[in-house]
Order: structure tokens, then sequence, then C-alpha cells
């Protein structure tokens, strides 16, 4: 039906044309009725492009919107974050000028509670809640009137330590702009913490002994680190850093060694 009346307005269009025999009419007539059908295929295809057209534009603008967001450097602005860590150690003791004491590094961990304030948008102040296991495997001397009566004991010990600390870090945290999903970040500051369980082991034993009060009751260092955040969503945010843990007070009685240890440090903050 559309089709006769767009012929039939072609027609009247064009009827000054039809002039001739009715060859040249019906060849004409015929160009008509071919020029109708391409225009009607155009317009067909034209309309069943339209709606993917209209899809295309849909995504294009989710993705615009989606990118300001995680490009934008108020997305991961939050005045609170809480999250928690895992971090393995490398920690040894430190003698100072004592010769005869000498101390090899071992592996510990430490695990709890971490949370950031903000300043504003690139400072914090971090600190939070960890239970840290620090171990080290130390050599001194034997006592002299030891060696003297027992020719054949040892003229050194060998002794592993593991002391057990809850510690509250308190630092300054200074965050890079979040862009393309991640951050950097740099922090300086110093931990507290008191002796929660101190065992040793000489060499020879088969099991760990108390330390007693030959372990020192409070520990204080100094903290310095730094790493990268990363974005996993809105609200969830990977940290992975290192951070070197200097000790300033005695920790054991024997060589009144201080105790250091170097930290990876691993978080998920929500």
């Amino acid at each position: 039906m559309i089709l006769s009346i767009i012929f039939v307005h072609q027609l009247g269009n064009e009827g000054k044309d039809f002039s001739g025999d009715d060859g040249t009419q019906m060849t004409r007539m015929k160009q008509i009725y071919t020029d109708i059908l391409n225009r009607m295929h155009s317009n067909i295809l034209i309309l069943r492009l339209f709606p993917f057209a209209l899809l295309l534009s849909f995504i294009s603008f989710q993705q615009k919107g989606l990118a300001q967001d995680y490009y934008s450097s108020t997305y991961q602005y939050k005045p609170l974050s809480f999250g928690i860590t895992f971090a393995p150690n490398m920690g040894w003791m430190r003698y100072g000028d004592t010769e005869d004491h000498t101390s090899s590094p071992k592996f510990g961990f430490a695990y709890g509670l971490l949370a950031d304030f903000a300043f504003t948008e690139n400072y914090y102040f971090s600190t939070g809640l960890l239970v840290n296991t620090l171990n080290s495997k130390d050599r001194y001397p034997n006592m002299p009137d030891y060696t003297e009566y027992a020719p054949n004991a040892p003229k050194h010990i060998d002794t592993e330590y593991r002391i057990q600390y809850a510690e509250i870090p308190i630092s300054l945290k200074l965050k890079s702009t979040m862009r393309y999903f991640r951050s950097y970040y740099g922090q300086f500051g110093f931990t507290g913490g008191i002796k929660l369980n101190a065992k040793e082991k000489t060499e020879g034993a088969t099991s760990r002994t108390s330390m007693g009060n030959d372990a020192d009751f409070f520990r204080l260092a100094l903290q310095i680190g730094g790493g990268v955040e990363w974005q996993l969503d809105h609200n969830l945010v990977m940290m992975t850093g290192l951070s070197f843990n200097n000790g300033f007070t005695r920790v054991v009685k024997q060589g009144e060694p201080r105790n250091s240890y170097v930290a990876f440090n691993f978080g998920i903050f929500f």
C-alpha cells in the first residue's frame, strides 16, 4: 500500500516527462520504480542500524562515567579507613660494639588491624593494633668459670630467641593522588609494644623455655617504610609495601641487644 502511494506521488511529480511513445513511457516508469525501491532499502537499513547506534552510544556514556570515577582524584579519598594486615619479617639482634656477641636473622611475622585517619586527601595519621613475633639466632661466649672446669664444653652458646609483642604503630602517612587504580605512599613514625611472650632455645635443647624477666617488658622503635596501594573496588584497597623497624630499647639482659627487622607488608582496607 505504501509502495503504491509513493509510486503514484512520484508519477505525479514527473508526469511532465512522460511524453513520447509507449516504450519510452514504460522505460521511464521502470526507472521510477527502481529508484523508489532503492530509497526504501536505504531507509530500512537506517532503521535497522539505529538500535545498534543507540546501544553503542549508551555503552560509551557508561564507560566515560566509570573512567571519571576511577581516574578522578576524589575516588579513593575517605576520611577513615579500617583494614587488616599480615607482615612477614626478618629480624635480628644488634649488640653494638660487643664483638663476642653475634646475631643471625630469622623469619617472624605480624598480624592485626590498621586504621588510617585522613587530614586531607594526601596526608594521613596511621595507627593500628598488631601482634608481632620477632625471631633471631644469637651466639655469645660461654661462662669462663664453666669452660675452665669443663674443658670439653663449647666456648660459645647458640641461642634462638622468640619474643612476641602487642604493638601500636603511630606514623604520618603521605599518599599520592589515586591514578590508574594505584597510589604510592610513604610513612614515618614509631612503634610501642609490650611483651606478650618470650622464649629461648639453646643449642642441644629439645624445646623452648620461658625467659621470664630476662626479656624486657617494653619495646620502643623507629619505623620508616613505603609502598603501593591498589584500588580493587570502590571500597576495597590492597596495600603492599616494605618497612624497616629499628629498636631503641634493650630486648634481653644477655648482651643488652636491641632488635630490628625488615617487614614485607600486605593489607586490605575496607
